[in-house]
């Protein structure tokens, strides 16, 4: 009964104590909803500052961070110091207890294309030994002051609380007859960079230091408390200095002569002459400077435009004006002291430009102006001294034609002279050649007929000699034969035994011999007995014939 009892106590308790804890969880997410939320849209970050707990006797008292230093956070991320957070929170929904966190929402930095930003740091440790630029990128600083580190286009994240941010473009700032740019700095084309450096690098000493080495057309982020870039032009320019003409309607008049009319003014380089004649001169200069030679124009002479002002006219002047009074205003006149007087200034021009840094592609004297009084006495000698040449030449021009005339019928009579010769030295060719064919004929005739006499002495001889070896070899035969013979009797004994081998030796094979024996008496007694045994032999043969008709 009395565990029964417990039991139904339990379940009541608990039946009352689950509402309450489902009504203590909803209200802390309420709270944690509506207190502790905290939303970072896109664009945007949440700097964070811990201040610990608002009760002193609350959990999560921490001590303070160091004046300009942001506070500690373990290896999780919880501070362990009172203070501003380095890292923020980028977009989405947070919790954070509101008694315990300092919060505010700040947009993100956003450097477009043609700007770039200028950093400072404001907290960290002081710079000292005269440094003025602090080194590192955001978030790794530990120095206050500006970040030598300019930030390039794009999009950043940064802590109000600790930086402070200015975006600019490029920066145009006059410094007397210089213009010094920085920030987003464009070199075009044709153009190069001259860099000064405000500072020293680690030293940061504050002085101008301007570098050999210049940056080449492009885009670049200048820091305009680290760096100042002078945009200078490289290459070749032209400069003409030319004397004003009298004219009409912008049509320059022409003297007596054909000279063109100088007007009695300062222009162009107008000097006087050794003999007291005023002389006005043009002179043109191609000359620029070459990417070496920036850095040092910058730093001896400002821009290109004091190089022109302060180097370039001042010596054309100079050059031509105290070149030019030494001579008198004929030997500016005339061709060889005005070619030597030409080249005497465009070459001590070049020593000069060269010896200050510049280049002279060229320079030279265009035009000299000779007062006419001067000018139309030399001009009238020089005509005059043209057509005096003029008729000598004429002359001999005639006497060469005359020359000419007279080898032409020379020519022509060596030409029918040798065609005689030549004629003649045919002739006499072929007759030559006619002998000497006939001559050859009878030397070949009589040639011939000594070699056909030789030939019948030959054939006479080769006669005589084929008759004495016919004659000769029946005699030898004869001599073999009767030799032969008489070694044969000799063989048989003698000359009857001989005879019968010879006759024996003539007889045919199948010969048969009979002997008779005739007695005594005469052969024909004893024919009568030769004929019957003849007879009874040619029975015998006629009987076998029969018998084997083959």
């Amino acid at each position: 009964m009395s565990e029964s009892t417990s039991e139904d106590s339990f379940y009541s308790k608990a039946r009352l104590a689950l509402p309450a804890i489902l009504l203590l969880a909803l209200g802390y997410e309420m709270f944690e909803w509506t207190f502790n939320r905290i939303y970072v849209p896109e664009g945007y970050s949440l700097v964070m500052r811990y201040t610990g707990p608002p009760l002193p006797f609350l959990p999560g008292n921490l001590p303070p961070a160091a004046p300009g230093q942001f506070a500690k956070v373990d290896d999780k991320g919880r501070p362990q110091e009172v203070g501003i957070l380095k890292d923020m929170l980028g977009p989405g929904r947070h919790f954070r207890w509101i008694g315990w966190w300092e919060t505010r929402l700040v947009k993100d930095t956003t450097v477009k294309p043609g700007e770039v930003a200028v950093v400072t740091c404001r907290m960290g440790n002081d710079l000292k030994d005269g440094k003025f630029l602090v080194e590192g990128n955001i978030n790794e600083t530990t120095d206050k002051g500006i970040l030598r580190q300019v930030l390039a286009p794009g999009t950043y994240r940064i802590n109000t609380y600790a930086y402070a941010v200015e975006v600019i473009t490029q920066q145009a700032i006059p410094k007397g007859a210089q213009t010094k740019y920085s920030g987003w700095v464009s070199i075009p084309t044709g153009y190069v960079g001259v860099v000064t450096n405000l500072s020293r690098g680690q030293s940061d000493a504050a002085m101008s230091v301007i570098q050999d080495k210049v940056l080449q057309p492009g885009l670049y982020p200048i820091n305009p408390r680290e760096q100042e870039i002078d945009i200078i032009s490289v290459g070749y320019s032209e400069i003409s200095i030319k004397s004003s003409l009298v004219s009409t309607n912008g049509v320059p008049q022409l003297d007596e002569s054909g000279e063109p009319s100088v007007m009695d003014d300062e222009t162009g380089i107008a000097f006087p002459s050794n003999d007291g004649f005023r002389i006005h001169m043009d002179f043109t200069a191609v000359w620029g400077i070459m990417p070496d030679q920036a850095a040092n124009v910058i730093a001896t002479f400002g821009n290109l435009d004091a190089v022109e002002t302060k180097v370039v006219i001042p010596q054309i002047e100079s050059i031509c004006r105290n070149k030019g009074s030494s001579l008198g205003a004929v030997d500016l006149l005339v061709g060889d002291t005005r070619q030597k007087f030409q080249e005497d200034v465009s070459n001590t021009f070049h020593g000069i430009l060269e010896g200050k840094g510049l280049t002279l592609l060229h320079g030279f004297v265009r035009n000299i102006h000779i007062p006419q009084e001067v000018r139309k006495p030399i001009q009238q000698k020089f005509i005059a001294d043209e057509l005096k040449l003029t008729r000598e030449q004429e002359l001999l021009t005639a006497r060469t034609e005359a020359t000419l005339r007279e080898a032409e019928k020379k020519v022509d009579l060596e030409k029918e002279r040798v065609s005689a010769e030549t004629m003649k030295m045919v002739a006499g060719a072929m007759a030559e050649g006619n002998k000497k064919a006939e001559e050859t004929k009878a030397e070949t005739v009589k040639k011939v007929a000594a070699i056909d006499r030789e030939t019948a002495e030959l054939d006479a001889e080769a006669s005589v000699a084929l008759g004495k070896a016919t004659a000769s070899s029946k005699q030898l035969e004869a001599k073999a034969k009767s030799e032969l013979f008489s070694l044969a009797v000799g063989a048989f004994g003698s000359s009857s035994a001989y005879n019968q081998w010879v006759f024996a030796s003539g007889l045919p094979d199948d010969v048969e011999l009979n002997l008779f024996y005739a007695g005594e008496g005469t052969l024909w007694t004893d024919l009568k007995s030769f004929t019957d045994v003849m007879q009874a032999k040619e029975a015998t043969e006629s009987t076998k014939k029969k018998a084997d008709p083959r």
